[in-house]
């Protein structure tokens, strides 16, 4: 019988399988990191048109919060985790050439490693993600890429590659398998898209870090129920220092793979989820038609869930918009 993460032996299960799946178990949870993009205490998010030269946009946009020195010592290994859980064109999935322009960026600060780290809704991730175009652009930009967990049917049999981590303050998600790669590495910059999303609303920042997550049992159980607010408990245990949110092109309805288009032509970039979620969403109901129309964004159970959570503001007067 399958149960929910809110059902009082689904804990018990849960260990049950991640003990015959070889997973890693242990009291640990991730601490906290404290965002890096703000000014006097309150969060930035910057909103820059695209200029036409995607990597100047994406360096404009982060410079205007600080800079990207802020984030990048010399030497460091850097996890880049793109929006591939298809090899669906780009809004579907991640651009490449947005990719590229991040990968050369955190290099030419001083980057030691740059990991392009990811996990399809698929068995075999690298064959999705070199149908998206993205695996040859990545690795000529001197990117590692890294399949989390064991790549096609080799999943069923995983050894290695997760540990089972206890989610602080949980209330629908108690414990959790990631990816080792989210717990090891310590600076994590997110590169997501906005749009619309049939099961969650919408697909913004605070959804990434699904890819974290061993798709065998925990990502069939996130969809039971409160799949909304789990992936705001997700925030808990791993959080990204940069997000840079490609809002070039975004889908207003339908989504997360195909959609209602619409060209913004915006890049946004935050180090804190709840905020630029919030712009984002607001970018999707400025267009008539869009599926999130009538609703506050604050009221959306992902945004209202992270700040019940304590994982953001509360309003907008509680963060900046940096424009220029």
């Amino acid at each position: 019988m399958l149960v929910s993460c809110s059902d009082p032996d689904r804990s018990v299960f849960s260990d049950e399988l991640g003990r015959f799946q070889g997973v890693v178990y242990g009291d640990e949870s991730a601490v906290m990191k404290q965002d890096l993009f703000v000014n006097a205490g309150r969060p930035l998010v910057s909103r820059v048109a695209y200029s036409g030269n995607l990597k100047e946009s994406v360096e404009r946009s982060i410079s205007i919060i600080g800079g990207i020195d802020k984030l990048v010592e010399k030497g460091d290994t850097i996890l880049l985790k793109p929006n591939y859980n298809s090899a669906d064109s780009y809004p579907g999935s991640s651009d490449p050439a947005l990719i590229k322009a991040l990968i050369e960026m955190l290099y030419e600060a001083g980057a030691g490693k740059v990991i392009l780290g990811e996990r399809t809704a698929f068995l075999h991730n690298r064959k999705v993600m070199e149908q998206a175009g993205v695996i040859e652009v990545a690795e000529r930009a001197g990117a590692e890429l890294r399949v989390f967990g064991r790549d096609g049917w080799h999943l069923i049999i995983d050894r290695k590659g997760w540990r089972r981590i206890k989610v602080p303050e949980g209330k629908y998600l108690h414990k959790v398998s990631l990816a080792e790669e989210a717990l090891e590495i310590e600076k994590i910059v997110y590169v997501p898209l906005i749009k619309t999303h049939h099961a969650a609303d919408f697909t913004g920042s605070i959804k990434p870090a699904m890819g974290f997550v061993n798709p065998l049992f925990d990502q069939i159980t996130f969809h039971l129920r409160h799949l909304r607010e789990k992936l705001a408990e997700l925030c808990l245990v791993v959080k990204p220092d940069l997000i840079v949110m490609d809002a070039r092109k975004v889908f207003i309805r339908g989504g997360p793979t195909k959609g209602e288009l619409r060209e913004p032509n915006l890049v946004l970039a935050s180090g804190n989820q709840v905020a630029v979620d919030v712009e984002g969403v607001r970018v999707l109901q400025s267009y008539p038609g869009n599926s999130l129309e009538g609703k506050n964004p604050w009221d959306l159970a992902q945004i209202k869930h992270a700040v019940e959570l304590g994982l953001g503001p509360h309003r907008e007067e509680e963060y900046d918009v940096v424009t220029h």
